[in-house]
């Protein structure tokens, strides 16, 4: 389902410099922690506005955009992080396409279980079809634990039950799914059971953020796909036990930054990424 188009350096604007003009795009951004202050990132109150001017200046709108979690940066107060929310609604209306899709992120809900989003931005997980593609947008956070737990798996399990064998799936979901770096978070603690039911189906990619970078992995027949943040990115992984976000480079401010546009393409809807560095 997945063509590899992720990393290209030009970084095409979909239907230009391609073979074909693509069924449908979709635009991802992540991690965008509106509500962070500190030396990471000076311009945290600046990176998410351009991101917004460069989606607006696309030369073809996408069918829609979807934000996969930490809208907000964490804080214990609840009224705080209703601001924030609010905040980052006023910020995200600036986007001239409309049917946008928001995730959570442990930042957004593993406090209160995610009370504030869902009065903010609806379900917290949440299936839809479009153009012959199911996407199942999955909570792995509202969980302090990092599980997506019981009745949501048997919800996931009669969702899949009643789409065709050979549907192509995409999930989007904040952590990753399988066992990344699970010292650091980086993973979903019964990740494995939601692969299980969705290795039933030939075509399914996951697009998560999280980790505050480009990352690609492959589970049996199921490819994962990790977005680069807005606000910072953090080391990749690998030994050790810190990952701290990387240093601010003045002379690079907004190095590491990125969000990306899905391209679904031809009978199967194969898929096909591209990175757009923050500049």
């Amino acid at each position: 389902m997945y063509a590899s188009g992720i990393g290209l350096a030009s970084c095409a604007a979909p239907g230009a410099g391609g073979p074909a003009t693509p069924d449908f795009f979709f635009v991802q951004l992540s991690d965008t922690h509106w509500g962070y202050s500190g030396a990471a990132n000076p311009d945290a109150r600046g990176t998410l506005p351009r991101a917004i001017d460069a989606v607006n200046a696309l030369p073809v709108d996408p069918d829609f955009i979807v934000f996969t979690g930490d809208l907000t940066h964490l804080t214990l107060d609840a009224k705080v992080r209703r601001e924030r929310m609010a905040q980052f609604r006023e910020q995200v209306a600036a986007l001239r396409v409309r049917n946008i899709r928001f995730l959570a992120g442990e930042h957004d809900a593993s406090v209160d279980r995610g009370e504030a989003f869902t009065e903010t931005f609806g379900p917290t997980f949440y299936s839809f079809d479009h153009k012959g593609v199911h996407f199942v947008a999955l909570d792995n956070v509202s969980d302090p634990g990092g599980a997506i737990g019981e009745e949501q798996l048997a919800w996931l399990q009669r969702d899949l039950l009643a789409r065709p064998k050979d549907a192509p799936i995409v999930i989007l979901t904040h952590r990753p799914l399988f066992a990344l770096q699970p010292q650091w978070g980086w993973t979903t603690r019964d990740g494995a059971r939601a692969l299980e039911l969705l290795d039933a189906f030939p075509q399914v990619s996951v697009f998560y953020g999280h980790i505050h970078q480009e990352h690609h992995h492959r589970t049996g027949r199921i490819e994962h796909h990790a977005a680069a943040s807005l606000i910072f990115p953090l080391p990749a992984p690998g030994p050790g036990t810190e990952h701290l976000p990387l240093p601010w480079d003045a002379a690079q401010p907004y190095r590491g930054l990125a969000w990306r546009d899905v391209q679904a393409q031809g009978a199967t809807r194969a898929l096909q990424a591209h990175e757009h560095p923050l500049s």
